[in-house]
């Protein structure tokens, strides 16, 4: 409970990047300019993905929703940050503040277990190739995504339910661009310890076993690798799970930096949180555009197929 002199806060003040005021146009401009080009790399994986019939195979299926999830998640925050660089800082309500926050949270979660699911794709592609078209069934894949997008978000409901009974008193201000939880635990003054153990479950779930799966099934293609003879197998295999593998650590380097090696110093955790928030959907476009023959001749027909069907 609150004391006597103090009321129940309903408001969280974002402060977002003070200490870079002088500076605040050309942050503004550097991130507005990455946000653009983050939603139209993304949103043109989603487009070019569902118009074009020759990309109609799983691992472009998962890279669509990857794509969906990139937006999700930058557009969970950007907007929000846009708004504390030009006004100097931003009042939400806590229920929008933990809103936010689930939105992000799930989204990044999707993002864990889209990848886990495209490195079984590039398994079966590489150890099973006769039966590859026989297992990876439309069927099959409208199943892993179900599960993809549903098991973060009903995991992470049930936290997000237990912010909801947080108590929060007086004014409090949020020394961050966007609502993480970490500077928002240490506002309430409600007993954090069921929710700490439930965080460790959850976290545990929906990011640490995709990790360990997708280190998995690496380890066994790595061992069908070392089995190809050819050179032009080998180039084959480096073709088929480049890309992926580059998504992969890059985002989870991002989220080692930002959540296993924490920092007493909020700007730190703050130019960290960039990081994921901007570097993971920028260079997932990137990486699929220019790395992906298939991609890139889709890109240069993709007028003439919304053309036609229009």
């Amino acid at each position: 409970m609150c004391e006597d002199n103090q009321t129940e806060a309903v408001e969280v003040v974002l402060l977002g990047f003070r200490e870079l005021h002088n500076f605040k146009i050309l942050l503004f401009t550097l991130i507005l300019l990455t946000y653009m080009v983050i939603m139209t790399g993304n949103l043109l994986i989603v487009l070019v993905v569902s118009t074009s019939t020759h990309l109609n195979v799983p691992m472009f299926y998962f890279l669509k929703h990857l794509a969906l999830a990139d937006v999700i998640f930058t557009t969970s925050i950007v907007p929000f940050m846009i708004h504390v660089i030009l006004m100097g800082e931003k009042t939400m309500s806590v229920t929008a503040c933990t809103v936010q926050l689930h939105f992000i949270c799930v989204s990044a979660s999707v993002q864990c277990f889209l990848l886990a699911v495209m490195s079984f794709d590039r398994y079966m592609a590489i150890r099973k190739p006769l039966n590859y078209i026989l297992i990876m069934t439309p069927r099959l894949c409208l199943l892993f995504v179900a599960v993809c997008w549903s098991l973060p978000l009903t995991l992470l409901s049930s936290e997000l339910f237990l912010i909801y009974q947080f108590k929060f008193c007086g004014r409090n201000y949020i020394d961050h661009f966007f609502c993480d939880f970490a500077p928002l635990a240490k506002l309430t003054i409600s007993d954090l310890s069921i929710y700490t153990v439930l965080d460790v479950c959850v976290s545990i779930a929906l990011m640490c076993i995709p990790f360990a799966f997708i280190i998995i099934t690496y380890i066994l293609i790595f061992f069908s690798f070392i089995k190809i003879p050819s050179v032009t197998g080998r180039k084959k295999f480096f073709s088929t799970c480049s890309s992926h593998l580059s998504s992969v650590f890059t985002y989870y380097v991002t989220l080692i930096i930002i959540y296993m090696v924490p920092s007493e110093e909020e700007s730190k955790n703050k130019f960290r949180s960039l990081l994921i928030m901007l570097v993971t959907p920028l260079m997932n476009p990137i990486i699929y555009s220019w790395r992906n023959k298939e991609i890139k001749g889709a890109l240069k027909k993709l007028p003439m197929t919304v053309f036609l069907a229009c």
